[in-house]
């Protein structure tokens, strides 16, 4: 265990006006209380998708290998020697440590199924059918169950047996012709967005299989095949139309944006950049009385519409910097706010952990590790919960292998059993 001080006391080091909410489980169970959702999962796409359901109020069991458990465990140390992206996408979940090759824990897992109402898995291509676990084998001993399959391409078609990681699909799926600066070497977006954009997939695919099932008088499983392609694909909508019938498709902008002008980033006298975001005319005619000062440039041939906007882009940028040049950021922020022009910090991670608005919202608790305690974000549109309403699910994230003697004992199974 490393020697430094523990996460949740550094923070409270740095960000002194941080307070913490009780991690007390609601006094309401949420709405999918009494569900089991069994997940052979490593990585992000899967485990983000079971940790929302788990949120809900669902029962996940985590099946890990053995000794090792999901690889993602094994990414960094940075949360007092746990790895960011398993601490992000695991709590709430039990673990099952299980060696599927062997009869004996391969009989468990199929044992469990029986009790599950979901099964979701983002195994390496073709793994899942070798295991027994596709939906075609399970549906007749498992008629109620739903089969969520997450993959990087799909069970058809010739990418069906292609390896798949985040910076793969990103690419294949056009998004780094898109970002970066526009230079030589392309870029990819700074976090797992092809994982994130297929796990939530697969979490909506889940909830409305659920809910088509409870409708069926809950005897009506399904499969969901979720490809992490396709998933990026179709967040990727706005570029593709944009180059519909073999039109040059959005230039890369870095921070600003391909299609509409004035919007990024712009230096002020201090050397802070201030980002700023122009919608309509409206807008654009309040920015330019308000804000630069001269109402004139709104009409301007150059600059009269959108469209003109980003293709003169250049000149405009003079002329908004030669104003902010006059100005600090926070100056700037100040004229753009009493515009009512939309604008934002350029925010560190530092910035987002002591952001004011979370902080007022009392966004934040803790969560138990095998480590301690961490901060943690309550999931977006949830609450701790009251009497009256149900609250987000903020349980531990679990050691490899943590729940195995209490689910085998549920199941019948004695741990020394071959």
């Amino acid at each position: 265990m490393p020697t430094t001080r523990p996460l949740l006391q550094l923070l409270n080091h740095h960000l002194p006006t941080i307070r913490y909410a009780s991690t007390t489980t609601s006094p309401k169970p949420g709405p999918l209380a009494g569900i089991t959702v069994v997940s052979l999962e490593q990585a992000i796409a899967a485990p983000f998708c079971t940790r929302q359901l788990a949120d809900l109020g669902a029962r996940v069991i985590k099946i890990e290998r053995p000794g090792v458990g999901d690889f993602a465990r094994n990414y960094d140390t940075r949360v007092n020697g746990l790895a960011s992206h398993f601490v992000w996408t695991n709590r709430s979940k039990e673990s099952l440590a299980l060696d599927l090759k062997q009869p004996r824990d391969h009989r468990v897992l199929m044992r469990l199924l029986r009790r599950a109402d979901v099964l979701v898995q983002n195994l390496a291509p073709g793994a899942s059918d070798r295991l027994g676990l596709s939906y075609t084998e399970l549906k007749e001993a498992h008629p109620s169950l739903i089969v969520c399959n997450i993959s990087g391409y799909g069970p058809s078609g010739p990418y069906r047996d292609k390896k798949a990681y985040d910076l793969l699909i990103q690419s294949e799926a056009g998004m780094l012709s898109v970002t970066g600066t526009g230079k030589q070497e392309p870029a990819k977006v700074g976090v797992s967005i092809a994982d994130i954009c297929a796990g939530s997939y697969a979490y909506s695919n889940i909830l409305a299989a659920l809910y088509q099932r409870d409708r069926d008088s809950g005897k009506a499983g399904c499969n969901i095949d979720i490809s992490m392609l396709e998933s990026m694909v179709e967040w990727m909508g706005f570029p593709m139309y944009y180059a519909y019938d073999g039109k040059e498709g959005p230039v890369p902008a870095g921070a600003s944006h391909a299609a509409i002008y004035p919007y990024g980033p712009f230096e002020a006298r201090d050397g802070k950049s201030v980002m700023l975001g122009i919608q309509n005319e409206r807008e654009w005619g309040k920015f330019c009385e308000l804000v630069l000062g001269d109402g004139g440039i709104a009409m301007d041939e150059r600059f009269k519409s959108n469209e003109l906007r980003s293709r003169n882009r250049e000149e405009l940028k003079r002329i908004i910097c030669g104003v902010f040049g006059e100005l600090s950021a926070e100056e700037v922020v100040g004229r753009l706010d009493e515009a009512g022009i939309a604008n934002a910090s350029v925010n560190d991670m530092q910035g987002v952990w002591n952001h004011p608005q979370l902080k007022a919202r009392q966004r934040w608790t803790t969560v138990k590790t095998p480590v301690g305690d961490v901060p943690a974000l309550l999931p977006p549109g949830m609450t701790m919960g009251d009497e009256d309403m149900y609250g987000a699910r903020m349980d531990a994230v679990p050691d490899v292998g943590e729940h195995n003697e209490a689910i085998l004992a549920e199941l019948g199974v004695d741990e020394g059993e071959e």
